[in-house]
């Protein structure tokens, strides 16, 4: 291969924005027998996807993705852009948003920015190279991969870290017919030199003890069924009653074991002003507790569950978080006006018990009963008459 390339290459995806960069040859991911374990034990959960047997095919060789591949690119984006006062993340009267989804889609940044270095890759190549661009969207193991090619080293909370920069980074892969391999995998990494190994956690368990639903089973063993950024994003249905009272006010996502990881303490604040949340930019100040900026990153409950469709679509229009639509919103916002149990909330709850979607009705109930007093009970009392869905109805009569 032309070892003027890769040298080239990196100083297009530094150019694009990219932080790090790694090439590898094109293989199996190096955990792939512990990928199909977690999906034998059932650990995805309701993410049937995960486990269909072409998408497993996929994982296991690059080459049905992409016929004649060669190398596999991975590229990380830094998105931390400042940490919740305690004042702010421990209001109950909030509901907290994971930070990734702060600011605009990352898919809306990364996709074109990969695309547009593996069409240049392309072009270096005399048009006749094909690739496949990934971000978080294809069957391959993001994560295995660029710890492979030395991104980072996979931590007990099974997150890729970067020692000197901590988890807080998007990832983002490039399936390519070029063989890029002809280097030293130094060349291809400039933060990691090859011949540093890399750390590892170490005697560290604070992520495994600061789960709040237990979702470890066991170090680099994550059980989705538990986690409070599946429960609240990717699990479609009811919410199981016993984690709902360890959910805290997360309504999206769960940063917890990221905010505990002792590496995290080196990440430094994201150039890309798309990740900062509204009213912050990368050369902005951090604002005081009570700055209304924090509205964006942990909106006030009550402004939450008064959502009706418009103003979801309004509001999250260019955010992650519009993928999970204002049901599964508004019932995570259930869940933590439950939690917070204040009778600030009851109107509000009551209101979301004539709602069309029998998941808000079911976890609006279940909330007024958690809050009680004499306006909840009697207000789901008198729903219950008129309740059909027995799902719903279960959740207004449960002791």
């Amino acid at each position: 291969m032309n070892q003027t390339l890769l040298p080239q290459l990196r100083t297009q995806a530094a150019n694009l924005g990219f932080a790090t960069m790694g090439v590898i040859a094109a293989a199996p991911a190096k955990r792939l027998d512990a990928y199909l374990q977690w999906v034998a034990a059932e650990m995805h959960g309701s993410m049937g996807y995960l486990a269909r047997p072409d998408r497993l095919l996929r994982r296991q060789d690059p080459s049905v993705i992409l016929p004649g591949v060669r190398s596999i690119v991975s590229v990380g984006l830094p998105y931390f852009s400042l940490r919740v006062p305690e004042a702010v993340a421990q209001d109950p009267a909030r509901g907290r948003i994971s930070n990734y989804a702060w600011g605009v889609d990352y898919h809306d940044v990364l996709t074109p920015r990969l695309q547009a270095l593996a069409d240049w890759l392309t072009q270096q190549v005399g048009g006749a190279a094909q690739h496949r661009v990934y971000v978080d969207t294809g069957a391959i193991l993001e994560r295995d991969h660029g710890e492979t090619a030395v991104l980072g080293f996979t931590g007990k909370n099974s997150m890729l870290i970067q020692p000197r920069r901590g988890s807080w980074f998007f990832l983002g892969e490039i399936l390519t017919t070029v063989d890029l391999t002809g280097a030293p995998l130094a060349a291809a990494n400039w933060h990691t030199p090859s011949s540093t190994a890399m750390p590892g956690c170490g005697a560290c368990h604070r992520c495994l003890d600061a789960c709040p639903t237990q979702a470890f089973p066991q170090p680099y063993v994550l059980d989705a069924r538990r986690c409070i950024s599946y429960l609240t994003i990717e699990l479609k249905g009811w919410i199981p009653q016993a984690l709902r009272p360890l959910m805290g006010n997360w309504i999206y996502g769960c940063d917890v074991c990221q905010e505990v990881c002792p590496f995290n303490r080196f990440a430094q604040p994201t150039t890309e002003n798309a990740f900062y949340p509204t009213g912050l930019d990368v050369a902005g100040e951090v604002p005081t507790a009570a700055s209304p900026v924090w509205d964006a990153v942990a909106p006030p409950l009550l402004t939450i569950l008064r959502l009706d469709e418009a103003g979801f679509a309004a509001r999250f229009a260019h955010s992650p978080v519009k993928r999970i639509r204002r049901t599964r919103l508004l019932r995570n916002a259930c869940v933590a006006a439950g939690n917070w149990g204040s009778e600030t909330a009851v109107p509000a709850l009551i209101a979301l018990l004539a709602d069309p979607e029998p998941l808000i009705r079911g976890h609006a109930a279940w909330a007024l009963r958690q809050i009680g007093g004499l306006d909840a009970a009697t207000a789901v009392a008198a729903a219950l008459v008129h309740e059909t869905e027995t799902a719903v109805r279960a959740e207004m009569t449960c002791t």
